[in-house]
């Protein structure tokens, strides 16, 4: 499946590649508040009402909304330029989360805060799937946008890892709101500058597309391909969401709620070691029959999480799943630059992303309800049931993740010659 590593270009030539790090390093700046959102939402809000459910509620509100409106964003990102989305963008996210943090600090009604919360979320910068546009223009066709995709999943995982703890020590330590407020200023600041960096961004499509083209253009979801992957990252949400909430409830049910960074801690090692190797492994397989044989090894990672009674043996299926789910991840980003035309590639890049986080929210919610109707193990049924059901409609619509080209070759046939006169 692989050779050496050798015979392929990896992180060193990756990071060499002109013009990376002026995206790169306010890229990684304006990503942290993606993360820090959600955590900082539930903290504030479980503070001034003193219900764990009213937090929850608020913040899951923010986080479909984010998911719901990141493709739209994407779209526009596309057609106009990221800049040009961004730099507005953020100036309405820090007005709307600076409203709702207003309203929860003067106990202000359910109601308020759920219509504060939906522009809160639906405004937040979509920063990664941005800088993977900006990767994949660079690389197009090239093999290093496998490593690019590595690289990318390793850096999104570490924001996920730094961003609400920093949220969580910055509420605790300092105020309440103090996470939100650092989300606020790092997502102004942090993606105006992103937007600073024009050279680098993809060509807006309008652009680049003549007027006769301009009628033309389709969304990416439009792609099969795209809402194939789009349905595997839903399942791999699932998956964040569901062992969020459930180990959680485990370490406390345990009688250790203190081991709850620990155990989490080690399903995040685990997604992020295996997604630096995918990076520098010299694949010679085609993605999309990688995803057909790592999304399975998924499956079969979460089976065992709910028979899980002891916290050593749970960490250590925690790490197996996490090391399973990043060459899913990976490839189904890789496949986006075979799929998808360069002008939609944004918008594609969203469409996964909050696929993502839909599943991450479905999850946390579906695992918190089987939690308090049973037991904290119940609750890890959910990233099996999840990646279960995706498996399935991978199985079925595996053609459309075949790039047209590819398709034809193989319709056409291999070898297939015309009839030639011969003297």
């Amino acid at each position: 499946m692989a050779s050496t590593v050798n015979e392929r270009p990896g992180y060193g030539q990756l990071l060499r590649t002109p013009g990376a790090w002026t995206f790169l390093l306010p890229g990684f700046l304006a990503r942290q508040p993606f993360a820090m959102l959600t955590i900082g939402i539930l903290l504030l809000v479980n503070d001034t009402t003193g219900s764990y459910g009213t937090a929850g509620t608020v913040s899951a509100t923010a986080g479909v909304a984010m998911a719901l409106f990141a493709p739209q964003s994407g779209k526009l990102a596309d057609r106009f330029g990221q800049a040009a989305v961004l730099i507005p963008g953020v100036v309405v996210h820090a007005a709307a989360i600076s409203l709702l943090t207003v309203l929860a600090l003067s106990d202000a009604p359910l109601w308020a805060l759920l219509a504060a919360a939906v522009p809160a979320g639906a405004s937040t910068p979509q920063i990664g799937p941005m800088v993977r546009a900006r990767w994949a223009s660079k690389l197009d066709g090239s093999p290093l946008m496998s490593t690019a995709a590595a690289f990318e999943s390793v850096t999104d995982e570490f924001t996920f890892v730094i961003g609400p703890v920093l949220a969580t020590a910055l509420c605790t330590g300092v105020h309440p709101a103090a996470g939100l407020v650092a989300e606020a200023v790092l997502t102004l600041a942090g993606g105006l500058l992103f937007a600073s960096q024009r050279r680098t961004q993809p060509q807006p499509s309008r652009a680049a597309a003549g007027a006769a083209e301009a009628g033309k253009r389709v969304s990416a979801l439009s792609v099969p391909g795209v809402r194939v992957l789009a349905i595997v990252m839903l399942g791999i949400g699932t998956v964040f969401g569901g062992m969020q909430v459930s180990m959680t409830a485990f370490t406390k049910e345990m009688g250790d709620p203190g081991l709850n960074g620990l155990m989490y801690g080690a399903f995040a090692a685990g997604n992020m070691i295996a997604g630096i190797a995918c990076g520098v492994i010299a694949w010679k397989t085609s993605p999309q029959r990688r995803l057909l044989l790592a999304y399975p090894l998924l499956v079969l990672a979460t089976t065992p999480l709910w028979a899980a009674h002891h916290m050593v043996l749970l960490g250590a299926l925690g790490m197996l799943v996490g090391l399973c789910i990043a060459p899913s991840l990976i490839t189904g980003y890789t496949l986006v630059e075979k799929l998808v035309p360069a002008g939609a590639r944004t918008e594609a890049f969203t469409w996964l992303t909050g696929a993502v986080g839909l599943g991450q929210a479905a999850g946390a919610t579906v695992g918190g309800r089987l939690i308090d109707a049973h037991e904290a193990s119940t609750g890890f049924l959910v990233p099996l049931g999840g990646t279960a059901v995706a498996l399935l409609v991978l199985l079925l619509m595996r053609k459309a993740l075949t790039p047209r080209s590819e398709s034809v070759v193989a319709a056409r046939g291999v070898g297939h010659r015309e009839p030639v006169p011969v003297d």
